[in-house]
């Protein structure tokens, strides 16, 4: 698919657009994946099976085209978190202090989720992972461990990142979480 420049006293111009760095998946499968950043970001891999075929391409010119439309397309998002992108903790130093997270299933179909996180130590949630049938929703509990300031210095931000990766499932799959 190539896009001619305007000016026609001059050659044309070709430009192509397929030739931007993005990341190619030569494989097919019918499973998705999707995981959001509860820190800052939400990001999402999702698979469209909507093959655009162009004049004169070829099966594999076809699959890397696809995987470009897929990038292209908006982000659908399985599971809706309330609050959607950041937890607030109390400040208590020494104890551990719990936040409480809305996971809700807004496919249609069964999804899995499960809690990742930078400091598996301090920090961890209950239940770590289920799977939800659509529209089912669940509160989840993330727990915290707030270190003690030394010398009673003013607290620091911590660099502690999580996030909830997700995947669409059959809804026979039995789920045993890990604890």
């Amino acid at each position: 698919m190539a896009v001619a420049d305007p000016k026609p006293h001059s050659e044309p111009k070709v430009w192509n657009f397929f030739k931007l760095p993005f990341r190619h998946s030569t494989s097919a499968t019918t499973t998705t994946s999707s995981s959001a950043n509860l820190h800052l970001h939400h990001h999402h891999h999702h698979h469209n099976h909507n093959n655009l075929p162009l004049e004169g391409s070829t099966s594999n010119t076809s699959s890397s085209v696809s995987s470009v439309a897929r990038s292209l397309l908006p982000t659908r998002r399985r599971l809706k978190l309330d609050p959607s992108n950041k937890l607030y903790f109390p400040y208590e130093p020494g104890k551990q202090v719990r936040s409480a997270i809305r996971i809700k299933n807004t496919s249609k179909s069964h999804v899995a989720f499960k809690f990742q996180t930078t400091a598996p130590k301090s920090c961890f949630m209950r239940p770590p992972g289920a799977i939800l049938a659509p529209g089912e929703s669940i509160i989840a509990t993330v727990f915290k461990f707030v270190e003690q300031p030394e010398n009673n210095e003013k607290p620091e931000k911590t660099g502690l990142k999580f996030k909830i990766m997700s995947l669409k499932v059959k809804g026979s799959i039995d789920y045993v979480p890990e604890l």
